[in-house]
């Protein structure tokens, strides 16, 4: 298996995790199916979702896969009125990742990073680990030191 540059970066970190992979669907790249694949909680499960605020620009939000993002407590949070997710056309290009393999870390450009208060009650988490079929198991706390992130309630 191929190493991605994020999990060069957690290497070079000194952060363990493992990988997990697992079969693609096209079709399906849900939090739901990957949890169902690799065997594991969906609660455990953190989508990496891009987003654009009116007054802050880009930042990411990292929230559980069974919850949807809440977008005006996420633009409060955030310091903005406002907030949208980036179109995915844009994605390849602000953070090097593609849909369904958007890692939290190891993007292009570094953006503030907002993780869901919830990652706390885990010895483990799961995220993208920067392509579709490949997941890190980290510990959140590792997550939150390398991307910086605040931790809070992002979900409605």
């Amino acid at each position: 298996m191929k190493k991605t540059n994020a999990a060069r970066l957690l290497d070079a970190a000194g952060i363990n995790y493992e990988l997990a992979e697992y079969e693609v669907d096209e079709n399906d790249l849900s939090a739901l199916t990957l949890a169902m694949k690799i065997g594991q909680n969906i609660e455990q499960i953190f989508k990496t979702l891009v987003l654009r605020g009116d007054k802050t620009g880009v930042f990411v939000a990292v929230v559980p896969g069974n919850a949807e993002v809440d977008l005006k407590k996420t633009a409060k949070i955030s310091g903005n009125k406002s907030c949208e997710m980036v179109q995915q056309k844009e994605l390849l290009g602000l953070t090097g990742y593609i849909r369904g393999g958007c890692s939290p870390f190891g993007m292009k450009k570094s953006y503030p990073t907002y993780i869901h208060e919830s990652c706390k009650l885990y010895a483990h988490i799961f995220v993208s680990a920067g392509q579709r079929g490949l997941q890190f198991k980290l510990n959140p706390e590792d997550l939150i030191r390398i991307t910086g992130a605040s931790v809070c309630d992002l979900t409605e």
